[in-house]
């Protein structure tokens, strides 16, 4: 029996209570970091103006530049960072090298990135921007972020069945 939030946690007649609270903190301070990159990264995504429905309709009509912009910049950080993780031999925090593999081209590349852009086009969001986009009080984006992962879950289930 757990009451966690009363502060209990009963295990074989046991009283754990101060053991989960400790282990449940070390648990918190080993990810705060990633937590604090996301929090960063919502701001930016905000800021930028790439959660905006209205810019990304403007992107997909030819309208404007601007997350054409946002776009490229991130791809070309993107190329540079991954030539400085091969050249220099980039390791891990746990002393790894970071192996970048080679890619080959499927057609199934190309039908999954029209299915995504269809869908970024209708919705207004893509992956990254949902989160920002519910954290900034937009809670229709809920529907999109159910959909996203119930799209997720069914190719999961059809994997197998799919030619890769």
């Amino acid at each position: 029996m757990a009451f966690i939030s009363g502060h209990l946690l009963f295990y074989d007649g046991r009283l754990y209570n101060d053991l989960v609270h400790f282990t449940l903190f070390i648990k918190v301070m080993k990810n705060i970091k990633f937590l604090m990159v996301g929090l960063l990264f919502g701001i930016i995504l905000v800021k930028s103006e790439a959660i905006s429905w209205f810019r990304i309709q403007e992107m997909f009509r030819f309208q404007s530049f601007h997350m054409y912009g946002i776009i490229g910049s991130a791809i070309f950080v993107g190329i540079i960072s991954v030539q400085i993780i091969k050249r220099f031999k980039v390791k891990t925090l746990y002393n790894e090298l970071v192996v970048i593999p080679v890619k080959t081209f499927h057609w199934g590349n190309v039908y999954g990135g029209l299915i995504f852009g269809l869908g970024w086009a209708i919705t207004g969001a893509c992956p990254g921007p949902l989160f920002a986009e519910i954290g900034s009080g937009f809670f229709v984006i809920l529907v999109t972020l159910l959909s996203a992962i119930a799209g997720t879950w069914l190719y999961g289930f059809m994997k197998e069945k799919l030619p890769h």
